[in-house]
């Protein structure tokens, strides 16, 4: 199973930057034959995009003999997942959930407005503004992370 994923995602990632997408993330779910794909690109994605990966990713996953029954792509959604450390520094001023692998003041869920990145001899440092104040958390240290979606309702008259 680690060989057929760890195949798939080179695959992936040598398909899909190519065409001008950001590979955000995947998934494989072997016992349904599904392989679900997230991409993103700087303007945003929509339908077309999306088909347009879909049908490239079809033809190498043909070509390379891939076995899956069903493909989807499609945006990462408004609660997009942060996955690389750069991230952080592209949604700096958005609000982020942050589930951390140990516990940190006696939680191990932060909120709070993302405020970029930091580097140095403890590695990288992840800055959220919380009601506390700017925290700095190892990237290392962020078992996984989403956006939190800002929904703005507009009054009509």
């Amino acid at each position: 199973m680690t060989d057929r994923r760890t195949v798939l995602g080179e695959l992936l990632a040598r398909t899909v930057p190519p065409m001008g997408y950001e590979l955000v993330d995947w998934e494989l779910q072997p016992r349904a034959g599904l392989v679900r794909v997230f991409i993103d690109a700087p303007k945003g994605v929509d339908v077309e995009d999306c088909a347009r990966v879909s049908n490239q990713l079809t033809h190498v996953f043909t070509v390379e003999n891939v076995d899956y029954e069903r493909l989807e792509v499609s945006s990462p959604g408004l609660d997009r997942p942060l996955k690389r450390l750069a991230d952080y520094g592209r949604f700096a001023g958005e609000e982020a959930q942050l589930t951390l692998r140990e516990m940190m003041d006696g939680a191990r869920r932060v909120k709070g407005v993302l405020r970029g990145v930091q580097g140095g001899a403890g590695g990288d440092r992840v800055l959220v503004e919380t009601a506390k104040g700017v925290q700095e958390i190892p990237f290392a240290g962020i078992e996984k992370a989403r956006l939190v979606p800002r929904i703005e309702w507009r009054k009509t008259k």
